[in-house]
């Protein structure tokens, strides 16, 4: 048995919360959440670029990921990615944190998040949505399916993109595994909060 203390907990049933509560519960609890920054084109070129923390890897055969945007909010991101079918993952790290934040405000349908926030936009390989040129690692993605999510009216879209193309900085990748210290990934926590990665720790698994 466990030498660790037990600790008190109160129950939150889930259908008594206030509006908004569930949200902020396992925003704030499901922490640090990586972030999806991802990067679109509409069908009339305009490229479009915006963080989601609902963001993660789900599979390794093939390489896939998922993220969330919602129903009701900014629908740019999903407008395109069910219209185009693809998408940029570009990754999240101290260098480009505050960028990534610029993106995060409410911006028109017909507005290039890259021009307005200093950012390069830089071609695919495999696909026609744009890559964060200052990111030190990006994943090129075709979509696979779009499931809805909960709530018709304010619920998310679950987007699952199959990883086509790799594209990472020399001095990160040694054949095997990702420098972790010198990627310097950031993490989502709830509201306004963020975690760098630099403080790690390795523990041996089990055999």
């Amino acid at each position: 048995m466990s030498e660790q203390p037990v600790p008190t907990k109160i129950a939150h049933p889930v259908s008594d919360l206030p509006e908004g509560m569930g949200y902020k519960l396992i925003s704030s609890l499901i922490v640090p959440r990586p972030i999806g920054w991802i990067g679109t084109v509409s069908l009339d070129g305009v490229p479009n670029l915006a963080p989601y923390s609902f963001f993660n890897a789900v599979a390794g055969n093939p390489p896939t990921v998922v993220f969330s945007p919602g129903v009701g909010a900014r629908k740019d991101t999903l407008d395109n990615v069910t219209a185009t079918g693809e998408f940029t993952v570009n990754i999240v790290t101290e260098e480009v944190v505050e960028a990534m934040n610029a993106t995060a405000a409410s911006f028109d349908a017909e507005e290039d998040e890259f021009e307005l926030c200093g950012l390069t936009p830089m071609a695919s390989t495999l696909i026609g949505a744009p890559m964060v040129g200052e990111c030190k690692a990006t994943i090129e993605c075709r979509v696979v399916q779009i499931v809805p999510i909960g709530d018709k009216a304010d619920g998310n879209m679950l987007v699952i993109g199959e990883a086509v193309m790799f594209h990472v900085n020399d001095d990160l990748f040694d054949g095997s595994y990702i420098d972790q210290v010198a990627l310097r990934a950031v993490g989502r926590h709830a509201g306004s909060v963020y975690s760098r990665s630099s403080d790690q720790f390795k523990i041996a698994r089990p055999t």
